[in-house]
């Protein structure tokens, strides 16, 4: 006869052998996809953190820019206390108000935090700081924006692992992402492509039908966007 007790007995060790049977689906290491880039004419990825800018933090928005009518240059750097990153940023600082002369913000992200971007821009550019800046350091420490942008570096083995590479966004009033330029590590971006670019692409969506060709700046002259329309611009050109 068999003991009362048995049942009580065997469930723990049935439970035990579904464990060594059943797939450990809950156990599996969570690994998120690789990052990707948006592209233009795509939605810019929302973003909220808090940032530094006149010596304070504050908390900067995608949609503080939008809400204003605002084009957005939203920069990504590796680093802060580094080397290409700084000229990177005082260049970007000292055009600041020539590119609110024609409706255009411009930010910086790094994952360095808020307490570090105070403390580098407390620092004299003569130490490797980068001094009191015109636009606001956005620190994700939590990397999604990064991410979200496409532009966190995910390989453990790489030396840069952690950080955001160079990522520049161009982003207009409907947050819609219009251009983006990714360069390594040791390539600075260059301000005035950057204004160069901003207003060609403003100048395409106040002027249906035109476009800007290579090295346009403004005041030179434009392409229309049509077979026939475009044979004045070719003539010239060839």
């Amino acid at each position: 006869m068999l003991s009362p007790l048995l049942p009580s007995l065997l469930l723990p060790c049935l439970f035990c052998l579904s464990l060594c049977v059943l797939p450990p689906s809950s156990a599996q290491p969570v690994t998120s996809p690789a990052p990707r880039i948006p592209l233009p004419r795509s939605p810019a990825p929302a973003f909220s953190a808090t940032a530094v800018l006149d010596d304070e933090f504050t908390t900067v928005s995608l949609a503080s820019y939008t809400e204003r009518g605002e084009w957005l240059v939203l920069f990504f750097y590796p680093f802060d206390y580094t080397f290409v990153c700084p000229t990177e940023l005082r260049a970007f600082s000292d055009a600041a108000e020539e590119f609110k002369k024609i409706g255009v913000s411009v930010a910086a992200v790094s994952t360095d935090s808020h307490h570090t971007h105070l403390s580098w821009t407390r620092t004299r550019r003569e130490e490797g700081g980068v001094g009191r800046l015109n636009i606001p350091l956005l620190a994700d420490t939590g990397k999604k924006i990064s991410y979200d942008y496409g532009v966190l570096i995910t390989d453990p083995a790489d030396d840069m692992f952690g950080a955001a590479i160079r990522g520049l966004f161009v982003i207009d009033p409907s947050g819609t992402v219009r251009s983006v330029l990714v360069n390594d590590d040791g390539a600075g971006r260059s301000v005035d492509d950057t204004m160069r670019t901003v207003q060609a692409l403003q100048y395409g969506d106040s002027h249906e039908g035109e476009g800007c060709p290579a090295n346009w700046k403004p005041g030179d002259r434009t392409i229309a966007t049509n077979a026939d329309g475009a044979k004045d611009f070719f003539e010239s050109w060839a």
